[in-house]
């Protein structure tokens, strides 16, 4: 299984920022992904088919938006379907990042109905799960990645194909705060995420990628790669500079 390097630029970049930043990475990994690694870069919808139609010049590298609405179309303001995703040259979306979570809202259900959606309409999914630190500390780790994963899945088809899904787990108390789950954290948790995995998706479970997300950056990239059960990395703050970024696709 390859890698997966992903990049969540969240609300950052112009169209015109995003090419010049995709260029950088191109020029730097000399157009091709590394042996084993497969970049992703989820990017505003303003700068999608702008980024998108630079990404090709990297083998190996796709781009994906950061949210969709659960409908092909209709009276729906500001949202965005997957027909238009695609049509931007997009082939992955996130899901059920923390930030929609506990900043905009979005419940349990909602997440799993935009997962479904999104894999019915052929696009590739990326369903984010993760604890609070008020969580972690009232031993609710296990229920909270349960719920999110068995509501996030719950009407995912049982066709689906198994490269057309990923999970990541994002502790929210390390999203954006310097702040790093420790080794040990990531290997406990992430046995718990492929168990509750397993549960759900069957034999499949074991051909999904795993990522960690949370204050990944060039310094600690390499040793959290190395750990068992760590299939990739989502990346935030640390993806917004070509060099930084490429340092953790080479990590």
């Amino acid at each position: 299984m390859k890698k997966l390097m992903a990049a969540n630029w969240k609300m950052y970049k112009t169209g015109t920022e995003a090419v010049a930043t995709v260029k950088e990475m191109a020029e730097i990994l000399q157009g091709k992904a590394p042996e084993g690694r497969e970049i992703i870069v989820f990017v505003p919808f303003t700068a999608l088919e702008k980024a998108s139609e630079a990404m090709s010049a990297i083998e190996g590298a796709s781009t994906g938006a950061e949210n969709m609405y659960p409908a092909l179309e209709g009276a729906f303001t500001g949202e965005i379907s997957p027909v238009m995703i695609k049509a931007c040259g997009a082939s992955w979306v996130l899901t059920g990042h923390s930030e929609r979570r506990h900043i905009l809202g979005e419940s349990d259900d909602f997440v799993g109905e935009k997962t479904a959606f999104a894999l019915a309409n052929g696009l590739r999914v990326m369903l984010c799960i993760g604890e609070t630190l008020e969580e972690r500390e009232a031993g609710l780790l296990r229920n909270v990645l349960e719920r999110q994963l068995k509501l996030g899945l719950k009407g995912v088809a049982a066709d689906t194909p198994v490269e057309s899904l990923a999970i990541a787990y994002e502790p929210v108390w390390a999203i954006g705060t310097g702040k790093t789950a420790t080794t040990e954290d990531i290997v406990e948790t992430h046995a718990i995420c492929r168990e509750l995995m397993r549960e759900i998706l069957g034999d499949k479970a074991d051909k999904t990628p795993l990522l960690y997300g949370g204050s990944v950056k060039p310094a600690n990239a390499g040793s959290i790669l190395a750990l068992d059960n760590v299939d990739g990395v989502l990346v935030g703050g640390a993806s917004l500079k070509a060099d930084s970024f490429t340092q953790i696709i080479n990590a």
